[in-house]
């Protein structure tokens, strides 16, 4: 094809925009599902005028689908093939890559030559809810004819490929074709013709199933919540996160299919199509209790296995046996991915596979669904695979961190690194305005973190913090003990009141985070890492600093006390000192730039000249230098490290840590 963008081709605009409406609507299709292209004119490299079929690439999503998200190729290229007896996945695959119109980086869909081989301009490929429920059960062939009349065809199940285009071709004169398992492909020669006739078609389906369906169940077990929902959380990501670490997410809204009193048959009816498997996985669990998660696991292990037993497969150690949906009563669906926006994407999708077997329970009684060969074979076909990508992991990867202090200064700098290296953070500070600020950078860079208030000195709000960081993504695995305030006056004549106050701030409020974490990590059974930021008055006090030079000692003892009463479960616990960070702080607020200034003697606008100068090395200290540090203590590369404090303050000799 000549240069001429994809967009400005005849036809491609109101693609894309039916593209986007169907997307647009859950029921039609799920995230990265589904299909849409149509056949226009175009000129090719040598100046010809061709056909080409442009078609929604392999794993684009049509909700938000551009030009970029669209494969060009030759038409008359695909439809050389149409005279084959038959055309295995790999010959297919070099085909439709030599048929590339465009040299775009997007691999065409599975499905092109379904599109090529029909003759209308425009065709659409959904999964609907209601076209599923017609062909997962019982008697699907007699359902559909019944439901949707008998100028649409039905095929019975079958892998995408050359054999399934074949088929639906034969069928070009009916008004649209049901595939089993697989949804509904319709056509038109009009965009809004093709869009129209898909709607119609669902409509009946939906009427149709709306008068077979019976009363609404009223199952209502009691709900799931506080320590028992987070105990079950904690284990189940434990559980999970062997041998790399899991992010759940929970959906509330899954209670509608977890309270049913046949929520097993819910989840052994499968998923609704291939498209939701890829996501979903084949073996959903129900999980009432964390008691039952080793039980379950286990028999979901034994399950996989003795399926790719039967299927001749036995490389099971590069298999991945974790089920990637749970329905827990009481509580609803909670997914497993290896972030949060793909363990949401799951928990999406599995609410449509469940919608959909609900729906073929109530209007059938009983659903049909694939067998455990189908379901294997479509698990771990590399085509449908290659639709999730891979991108490298990043050393924090699937990690899930709170950083207390989060709004500004250290804090901040930790959040935002720690973030670029794959963690999930949670922004904890007494200033939310400023901590919301800091998580919404984050997911503007495409990263993970939700903000809350908390006052570190308060044991309910810690014990908040805690609990929405579990119940947001299912448990934790480092704590970035960064609150404090600065507290100045000589103790001659400090008050009581300020002296107090920086114990809470600078010492208690350290034991309240270290507790709870210790908690959380022993409910889990996988460790973790606490990072407690301390300062270099921990070890060189400074006249005038004496109340919060004591807090930091006590917080550095704190720490070790943590590593050896935490070592035998795995919890590891640091200490990071630094110096003299004013970078985004609000530490030096209040006067106390003013009071260091008078106490070292230097004018007030040398004060920060002052602290980079005194160190070895005669530099400042910014907070990211303190991000790197603590960064290292969370990762594995400290996996050994634990009681030890590392100085990032330029080089004061008389704070070298003995």
């Amino acid at each position: 094809m000549s240069a001429e963008p994809l967009a400005q081709l005849a036809g491609v605009a109101d693609l894309l925009a039916r593209s986007r409406a169907i997307g647009s609507d859950p029921s039609l299709v799920i995230h990265g599902g589904g299909n849409t292209s149509c056949k226009t004119e175009a000129t090719d490299h040598r100046g010809r005028a061709r056909t080409v079929l442009v078609i929604k690439a392999s794993g684009a999503d049509l909700r938000s689908l551009d030009a970029g998200g669209l494969v060009a190729l030759y038409l008359d290229d695909l439809l050389a093939v149409l005279t084959q007896a038959a055309m295995d996945d790999e010959a297919m695959t070099r085909h439709l890559a030599h048929s590339r119109a465009d040299l775009g980086p997007r691999r065409p869909s599975i499905e092109t030559l379904l599109h090529a081989f029909l003759p209308a301009r425009h065709i659409d490929h959904v999964h609907a809810d209601a076209i599923c429920a017609l062909t997962n059960g019982p008697d699907a062939p007699r359902t559909v004819r019944e439901a949707l009349g008998p100028n649409v065809a039905y095929l019975p199940y079958e892998r995408p490929g050359f054999a399934l285009a074949r088929a639906v071709a034969e069928h070009h004169g009916a008004e649209a074709v049901v595939l089993g398992h697989h949804g509904l492909v319709t056509w038109g020669e009009e965009s809004a013709a093709a869009y129209a006739r898909m709607r119609a078609i669902v409509a009946r389906a939906d009427e149709f199933l709306a008068a077979r369906r019976g009363p609404a169940r009223e199952a209502r077990p009691t709900e799931l919540a506080g320590d028992a929902a987070e105990r079950l959380l904690l284990t189940l990501r434990g559980a999970l996160s062997r041998p790399d670490r899991r992010v759940l997410a929970l959906d509330p809204g899954g209670r509608v299919f977890a309270d049913r009193d046949d929520v097993e048959a819910i989840v052994a009816a499968g998923p609704a199509t291939a498209d939701h498997l890829l996501r979903t996985r084949a073996n959903p669990l129900v999980i009432r209790s964390a008691e039952e998660v080793p039980e379950a696991l286990a028999g979901a292990r034994a399950r996989a296995t003795a399926i790719w037993c039967a299927r001749g497969d036995r490389s099971t150690a590069q298999r991945d046996p974790r089920p990637a949906v749970m329905l827990v009563p009481g509580l609803g669906t909670v997914a497993s991915a290896r972030d949060e926006h793909e363990s949401r994407t799951i928990a999406e999708v599995a609410a449509r596979s469940h919608t959909v077997a609900a729906t073929v329970l109530d209007a059938f009684g009983r659903a049909d669904s694939l067998d455990d060969g189908d379901l294997h074979d479509l698990e771990y076909w590399p085509l449908e695979l290659a639709k999730l990508g891979s991108a490298a992991a990043r050393e924090l990867e699937s990690r899930i961190v709170i950083v207390t202090g989060g709004a500004s200064g250290i804090g901040r700098d930790t959040a935002l690194r720690l973030a670029q290296l794959g963690a999930h953070v949670a922004v904890a500070d007494r200033d939310y305005a400023q901590a919301a600020e800091t998580a919404s950078r984050i997911v503007a860079d495409g990263g993970a973190a939700f903000a809350t208030r908390c006052d570190v000195t308060d044991a309910e709000d810690v014990e908040a913090l805690f609990r929405a960081t579990v119940t947001r993504w299912g448990g934790l695995d480092g704590v970035v003990s960064n609150a404090g305030v600065a507290v100045t006056g000589e103790i001659a004549s400090l008050s009581e009141r300020e002296w107090a106050r920086s114990l809470s701030v600078n010492a208690t409020s350290h034991f309240l985070v270290a507790r709870r974490a210790l908690r959380t990590f022993g409910e889990q059974g996988i460790g973790g890492s606490v990072v407690f930021v301390a300062s270099k008055n921990a070890f060189s006090p400074g006249a005038s600093f004496g109340a919060y030079s004591v807090a930091k000692a006590a917080e550095v003892q704190l720490a070790r006390i943590v590593a050896i009463e935490g070592g035998a479960a795995g919890v590891r616990a640091n200490v990071v000192s630094p110096d003299a960070v004013f970078g985004g702080s609000h530490l030096w607020d209040g006067g106390l730039r003013e009071a260091r200034a008078a106490a070292h003697g230097v004018p007030i606008e040398r004060i920060e000249e002052f602290y980079a100068q005194r160190s070895l090395l005669g530099v400042a200290v910014r907070g990211t230098d303190v991000a790197e540090a603590v960064a290292f203590c969370l990762s594995d590369r400290s996996s050994r490290m634990t009681g030890c404090v590392l100085t990032v303050d330029g080089g004061v000799a008389a704070a070298f840590p003995r």
